[in-house]
């Protein structure tokens, strides 16, 4: 027995010593890469988001401690310091997998702060959680700069929840109630009361409705996963959901098929609106999103394959669609993409290519 306990502590060590030059290597990465600039065709991003402050427009994204670009202009970008330097503690108690690469950020600004929330997971599996970090500003030469952690928001633990707490969004109704949107695959897209301050949930998470799915009846089970992906994930591919409002509706904008696989990738955007926050949302042609509508936005072409998680901005009176594509020509590797975001009479969204 001592023994065994003898090994059983030697590998931990080692795993936790894995773990720290693991750290230790890609800040020192990331501190070697934070004076470059590149060119919108040459930053590679996964699951962007954009937001403003003053005259300077920041890019968070997937990435060892959450990857931040800056930029002036939105054509030539500045890789900064990301906003960990080493994984929150309580992400790896709750993801013993987690080794501090962090997924799908939401960046918004609300209450005086700029709230990021983020994603921890194990790949494949709804072994995830959903944390939140704010910030009095963005800019890293101001003084008053610095990430608070404000530690898990909310957990999906699988055979117990049919569904996954990853890719959050942010969204408050005119009421002034924040909501988080989230989700992928399993049941499909969720979304959760917050408490005033946006810090924690407001409500029973064994009651919180799907809003959006892939499967044509609510009630079936979900499909099974295609070939070559993970199998606990299922096949109700569906997540990335990003809630825009314009004029009388809000936008619900959502990420179909399959991302990570290159120039094979098959991601694709699709939206429905609603008078409400909560829905329900339906597509152009009337199709309620719970039931597999979506009206598609943007799909791959001979030079992009695989756009998808998008958000939308609105800067100067200019609405944006912000994603990333898998470019045909550079051997699939996912690349920023910005375009402008017109309206249809009808009030349908328009992508306008540059």
């Amino acid at each position: 027995m001592l023994l065994k306990t003898n090994i059983t502590n030697e590998s931990t060590r080692r795993r936790d010593m894995v773990k720290k030059y693991n750290y230790l290597f890609l800040t020192l990465i990331a501190f070697f890469f934070s004076s470059m600039s590149y060119s919108q065709n040459n930053v590679i991003v996964h699951d962007p988001v954009i937001i403003k402050q003053d005259s300077t427009y920041y890019i968070f994204c997937t990435g060892w401690g959450v990857s931040v670009f800056s930029s002036k202009d939105m054509k030539s970008w500045k890789n900064e310091q990301p906003v960990f330097a080493k994984g929150p503690q309580w992400a790896t108690d709750s993801i013993p997998s987690f080794a501090g690469h962090i997924w799908a950020p939401d960046i918004s600004f609300y209450n005086g702060e700029y709230y990021l929330y983020y994603s921890v997971s194990a790949f494949g599996k709804n072994t995830s959680c959903i944390g939140l970090a704010t910030n009095k500003t963005l800019d890293p030469k101001d003084p008053a700069f610095s990430w608070i952690d404000h530690g898990k928001v909310i957990q999906s633990i699988p055979g117990k929840t049919n569904w996954n707490a990853i890719d959050p969004n942010l969204v408050i109704d005119e009421t002034g109630t924040p909501y988080l949107c989230f989700g992928s695959f399993w049941d499909g897209i969720k979304m959760v009361k917050l408490s005033p301050d946006a810090k924690s949930v407001d409500e029973d998470i064994r009651l919180i409705p799907t809003i959006a799915s892939r499967k044509a009846d609510p009630n079936m089970e979900n499909p099974p996963a295609v070939e070559g992906n993970p199998v606990d994930a299922g096949g109700n591919a569906i997540e990335a959901p990003f809630i825009f409002r314009k004029g009388a509706y809000y936008y619900l904008f959502a990420s179909i098929d399959y991302c990570c696989k290159g120039i094979n990738s098959t991601y694709k955007m699709i939206v429905g609106r609603s008078e409400k926050v909560t829905g329900p949302y339906v597509d152009q042609a009337g199709v309620p999103m719970i039931k597999g509508g979506g009206t598609i936005v943007l799909q791959g072409d001979d030079n992009w394959h695989g756009v998808g998680h998008n958000a939308v901005a609105t800067f100067d009176g200019i609405d944006y669609l912000v994603f990333h594509a898998y470019d045909a020509h550079d051997d699939g590797k996912p690349k920023l993409r910005i375009e402008k975001l017109e309206w249809n009479k009808e009030g349908w969204p328009l992508v306008v290519s540059n």
